[in-house]
């Protein structure tokens, strides 16, 4: 074989294997939990979301990089396996409180990478830096916080202080990443006698609140009772004012008829009253009316109000002929 065909042959091949090679690094796929971003003689293009088949210059002129689109979980001050074994970490939890006091705090950052151009290119190790900045978002609410609670009831806002701050700290670092939530898992002391008096202080604290929410639910339920008794008793009397108004209004418009009766006829009308009176007041009385010679009219209930005396019962024959045996 000739120099002359060996070479040509080698430059076929050469040439194949650049075709092929062309070939199979000009497409690539994205899944939908992926994202990616093409470089281009290391300059970065704008991120593609979208998934399915694309299409770019082969290499080494173009290549992919993929990202997910998950969220991602940061475990700080502990490790825990996928066994289930959790590893902790006191160096990185131990903290002083604004108090002066020394607690081990726990927690999750849960975050997502939202800029794959920032996250790729402005940091060597962007969850380094992540975990560098939680560290030192938590240390500094925890120094500003006391140790009640951050053991008790001052939880909630630790965490939304120190979500917050992290996030502040990320926006300026610029590292692509989006802090999502951020979870207190454990805040506890390092001595365990310190831990269990402290116990003991959180379970008071949650009877406190216990009988605290009892003792409000039991006066605005007396309250709630005494509106309603303040409320009956404002309407009965309401009531009874109105039907005594009523009345009144009644009792006028009976006397303006009686008075317009009485200018009409004085005499019949003062005598009408005076029987209707009688009537009213003495219902089951016999009542006589005589006129003397002088006009002036009596009025004399003749009926005799003492009870009658009562005629004794006939004697039986049986108690006759007891009373004759007796007498023998």
């Amino acid at each position: 074989m000739s120099t002359k065909r060996l070479v040509s042959i080698i430059l076929v091949l050469f040439i194949g294997i650049i075709l092929l090679s062309a070939i199979f690094t000009s497409w690539y796929t994205v899944d939908e939990s992926e994202q990616a971003i093409v470089i281009t003689f290391g300059e970065a293009s704008d991120p593609i979301t979208e998934s399915g088949l694309k299409f770019k210059m082969p290499w080494p002129i173009q290549k992919v990089e993929k990202l997910s689109k998950e969220t991602f979980s940061l475990q700080f001050g502990y490790k825990q396996t996928p066994d289930g074994e959790v590893t902790s970490f006191d160096k990185d939890t131990k903290m002083i409180t604004g108090d002066d006091n020394i607690v081990l705090t726990d927690l999750v950052v849960q975050w997502k990478i939202t800029d794959p151009r920032s996250y790729l290119f402005n940091s060597e190790s962007p969850q380094d830096l992540l975990h560098d900045a939680t560290s030192a978002s938590i240390r500094s609410v925890i120094g500003n916080s006391k140790i009640d609670d951050a053991l008790t009831s001052g939880k909630a806002q630790i965490e939304a202080d120190t979500i917050e701050l992290l996030s502040s700290l990320i926006e300026k670092y610029d590292i692509g990443i989006t802090v999502l939530t951020v979870k207190l898992q454990d805040v506890e002391l390092p001595n365990a006698e310190v831990r269990s008096a402290f116990t003991a202080v959180t379970d008071a604290e949650e009877t406190k609140n216990t009988k605290v929410n009892q003792a409000e639910k039991y006066e605005n339920q007396q309250m709630s009772e005494a509106v309603g008794e303040k409320d009956a008793i404002i309407s009965n009397a309401n009531g009874h004012k109105t039907a005594r108004i009523e009345q009144a209004r009644g009792d006028v418009a009976l006397f303006d008829k009686l008075y317009a009766e009485y200018q009409n006829n004085k005499e019949i009308t003062k005598q009408r009253i005076v029987m209707e009176t009688l009537e009213a007041v003495l219902p089951n009385a016999k009542i006589y009316i005589m006129n003397d010679e002088g006009g002036t009219m009596k009025y004399l209930p003749l009926q005799s109000l003492e009870p009658t005396k009562q005629t004794p019962p006939p004697t039986t024959d049986t108690e006759n002929k007891t009373e004759e045996g007796s007498g023998q």
